[in-house]
């Protein structure tokens, strides 16, 4: 009788597997940056056409005192309170324009990668286009609700910690703020899992979108257990990242004056990309993971009921 084998045992491996097979990532990255280079270029042309319409030096951004952290908060915040309506009305259709693009390019990778997964493990999948477009719009309404919910939280320690006509509560910022941050952070790895396991059980089992989903709220304790482990260590290997990219960038910063500042932005141009490599290369392992474990609770299972 062999022990159980953890989530995190197998993360090794699959990295492995994933890396040995780069045309995986090549999909993971093609959809993405489909995605998100028109996006963030539209994003661009609308933060230009607001300085034009509010240059910089208007607003008061030239003058915040970066030597006090609280005076330059209230003054960000006075920065921000001249830009805001003009911000509203640019998100007011980019939002709902880039969700939309969001969740048909998504919907198409991913059902690109998980049919390119499952021939490379031996099995055939159809393309449930329009069913995994309907759980990548669940995905991101999560993920909006939890964004959302951050930022409400963050909000109303500033408002209960920095007030004016009072001293900052330093301490009790930095603790809330921390404490809260690393909540929403462990919630999202309680909950996100539901909208990655689901594309594989809806594929797997030949099911509905919402079929998926329900199924994925009764998949057994040792099942479940083994994803929330996965998507725990695929986020602190994000954050990790985030931590080695920084590093890259602020590296050569002692060597300032002898590389210059072409080079420095070259160098943390080249930090960012290798961020977003490595983060859709790990996005690919915890399909895979995810992918394996669902073979070995309801892979068979699943088989026997087609059979029958």
């Amino acid at each position: 009788m062999t022990a159980p084998l953890r989530g995190t045992q197998s993360v090794v491996d699959q990295m492995g597997w994933i890396f040995s097979r780069p045309r995986l990532t090549l999909i993971e990255l093609a959809w993405r940056w489909t995605f998100g280079v028109p996006f963030l270029y539209v994003c661009w042309l609308q933060l230009k056409q607001i300085l034009v319409a509010v240059p910089l030096e208007s607003s008061g951004v030239n003058a915040i005192n970066a030597q006090n952290p609280w005076q330059a908060s209230t003054q960000l915040a006075h920065v921000w309170a001249v830009y805001q309506p003009h911000a509203v009305v640019a998100l007011s259709w980019i939002a709902p324009v880039g969700a939309l693009a969001w969740v048909i390019v998504s919907g198409l990778g991913r059902s690109l990668l998980l049919k390119r997964l499952a021939a490379e493990s031996g099995a055939l999948v159809r393309f449930r286009t329009v069913s995994m477009m309907v759980l990548q719009a669940g995905w991101l309404t999560l993920f909006g609700a939890m964004c959302w919910g951050w930022f409400s939280a963050m909000r109303w320690v500033s408002n209960t910690h920095i007030t004016e006509g009072q001293e900052p509560d330093l301490i009790g910022f930095a603790a809330w703020s921390i404490f809260l941050s690393l909540g929403f952070f462990t919630l999202w790895a309680l909950v996100s899992w539901i909208f990655s396991i689901g594309p594989l059980v809806m594929l797997g089992e030949d099911r509905s979108a919402l079929s998926a989903i329900g199924t994925s709220f009764k998949l057994g304790r040792e099942f479940t257990g083994k994803l929330i482990e996965i998507n725990l260590v695929m986020g602190i290997v994000n954050l990790a990242l985030i931590v080695l990219a920084m590093v890259l960038s602020a590296a050569p910063l002692p060597f300032s004056d002898q590389l210059g500042a072409e080079a420095l932005h070259r160098i943390a141009a080249l930090a960012v990309l290798f961020y977003f490599v490595a983060s859709d290369y790990f996005q690919v392992v915890r399909l895979k993971g995810f992918q394996e474990f669902w073979k070995t609770y309801r892979g068979s299972q699943s088989a026997s009921q087609r059979v029958s």
